[in-house]
């Protein structure tokens, strides 16, 4: 995994997978749970083995911070697309749409 700019080990552990934590649970916690970019170096020499599962909010639910839960934040340069998660106004839809073009730019003139 990759954090910070560095590559993290995450040798496997029987019985145990990892979780890549997405921008809305960062945004919920206010950073005490980070988002990081989803990349993966396989070493090993052996077939590796994923299955992406993407739990959403609604199109046109509002994401708010947890109230309960100190907010830390981070720079937006800390992120790979430079995106303030802490800052969003508006429905998850909004947010989605902005960032997948972000990574397709083709799709922006097809919507």
């Amino acid at each position: 995994m990759k954090s910070n700019g560095n590559w993290i080990d995450a040798p496997p552990i029987p019985n145990t997978f990892i979780c890549n934590i997405g921008d809305m649970l960062d945004r919920m916690t206010g950073g005490v749970y980070r988002s990081t970019p989803h990349r993966v170096l396989n070493t090993s020499g052996k077939n590796r083995l994923s299955f992406p599962l993407f739990f959403d909010p609604d199109f046109d639910a509002h994401v708010k911070p947890i109230e309960t839960i100190i907010a830390k934040g981070r720079s937006i340069s800390d992120r790979w697309d430079n995106e303030d998660v802490y800052n969003f106004e508006g429905p998850y839809g909004d947010y989605l749409i902005k960032k997948v073009c972000r990574v397709f730019p083709n799709l922006i003139g097809r919507l």
